[in-house]
């Protein structure tokens, strides 16, 4: 074993590159040939591509192996891709399924221990201390958000609230009564949570909230500046997915708040094209692609997040960091030839004062051409006289900045459906032909 596998993980966070770089090199090595030897799935796509984890010498080798894709966790539902007996896997969680099978993950007992350590070190990253309470109000179940920061948060050393989501009042009594100095919930329900509060007459930048640690979904800038503003907080951003592990893959360091360091001693990245898969240079934008280092239950090899961002070098800890998720392969909306993505929507929505971050994006087909309506709630200061004229200014900002058409219907605050998880921000009515 390396000198840097059995450091401290303040050690590791601070290690030079190339120390990092050996690191990753003998474990994806182990990674490689556990994955062979143990998943069918594995044996058969290295055959099939004519490369043998043998052939990894340097960790640019990597690009000779086949992709992962959640195509391929479906076929092999629900436990082929497991690379250990089932009675070494001690939990299982699994995706909302809603496009179909769900995709399956599992973990041995020292997968847990990894993933409780590497949340721990994510919300010490974002400002969260071992003396906070957090609220915890991501959804507990099959879903990898809320037992993940539970057991992370807790190995942290911190007094965990396991409010889990929903129930707003509920949240908000808690909030109020337990007086957490953390919360780890995604943007748009804290939104909703915010948008209850001031129903109510509480002013959230007073509660005792001190870090907001936002995940599961695509947020902005503007975003971030609209929840420090409206709740007096840090507002961080941390990363995961349950194919890789769940959250905590990367996280957000509260003293710089750019970019998330991804927490390279466990996760390869890298960022390929997404059309052609050439791998791109560091800097480039691109999807974003995981090898896992450590996981023993489910190995994964580069596996397709569909999530765009570009790698940058490291700046508060040593390992480089992801931008901010701009959006995903699979929600990109070509409208008329033009691509956008509902998070530029959102980031033209927050210039313009008369309206809420509240929105949604729909697209029709009434004819031979697709259109988009983009349905947005005023917020509750803005005189009706105002709507007409947000929603003439947010259609020249899209026409503008994006370059394409949109109808913009303004709604009174309330009117769209909230959010309990991740927000639907993109409707698609089109005929399914």
């Amino acid at each position: 074993m390396t000198e840097l596998a059995t450091a401290t993980s303040q050690e590791i966070e601070f290690a030079s590159r190339d120390r990092i770089s050996t690191l990753q090199l003998e474990r994806m090595q182990w990674s490689l040939m556990h994955a062979y030897t143990n998943v069918p799935h594995y044996r058969k796509a290295f055959d099939d591509a004519g490369v043998h984890p043998s052939d990894l010498k340097d960790l640019s080798d990597l690009a000779k192996f086949p992709f992962t894709t959640k195509a391929d966790l479906r076929e092999n539902y629900p436990f082929k891709m497991f690379a250990v007996p089932q009675d070494k896997v001690s939990r299982i969680h699994a995706s909302s399924g809603t496009t179909g099978r769900p995709t399956v993950v599992g973990y041995t007992s020292n997968d847990l221990n990894n993933w409780a350590d590497l949340i721990a070190r994510s919300l010490s990253a974002g400002g969260v201390r071992s003396s906070d309470k957090v609220h915890v109000a991501y959804g507990y179940g099959l879903f990898t958000g809320g037992l993940g920061a539970h057991y992370g948060a807790e190995r942290l050393g911190c007094t965990v609230i396991p409010m889990s989501g929903g129930m707003t009042e509920r949240q908000i009594q808690l909030i109020e009564d337990f007086e957490p100095d953390a919360i780890m919930v995604t943007p748009s329900y804290m939104l909703t949570i915010v948008d209850a509060m001031i129903k109510k007459g509480i002013d959230p930048s007073k509660t005792s909230l001190r870090v907001g640690v936002f995940g599961a979904e695509p947020w902005t800038e503007q975003m971030r500046t609209e929840l420090e503003q409206q709740l007096d907080m840090h507002a961080v951003d941390i990363y995961g997915l349950s194919e890789i592990m769940g959250p905590g893959v990367a996280m957000e360091c509260v003293e710089t708040k750019d970019g998330l360091h991804i927490w390279e001693d466990h996760f390869y990245p890298e960022i390929i094209d997404p059309v052609t898969g050439e791998v791109l240079p560091d800097g480039e934008e691109g999807e974003l692609v995981f090898t896992s280092l450590t996981k023993e239950a489910l190995p994964i090899i580069r596996y397709r997040t569909r999530d765009l961002t570009r790698l940058l070098p490291g700046t508060a800890r040593s390992m480089r960091r992801m931008q901010k998720v701009t959006g995903r392969t699979d929600d990109m909306i070509i409208l008329r030839g033009v691509n956008l993505f509902p998070t530029q929507i959102e980031e033209l929505i927050l210039t313009v004062p008369a309206l809420a971050p509240q929105f949604q994006c729909v697209l029709e087909r009434p004819g031979r051409m697709d259109t988009l309506t983009v349905r947005v709630e005023a917020r509750p200061d803005a005189a009706i006289s105002d709507h007409a004229a947000a929603s003439s200014a947010l259609q020249k900002l899209v026409k503008n900045k994006i370059g394409v058409t949109v109808e913009v219907n303004v709604l009174e605050p309330g009117g769209l459906e909230r959010s309990i998880g991740k927000a639907r921000r993109l409707i698609d009515q089109r005929p399914k032909d």
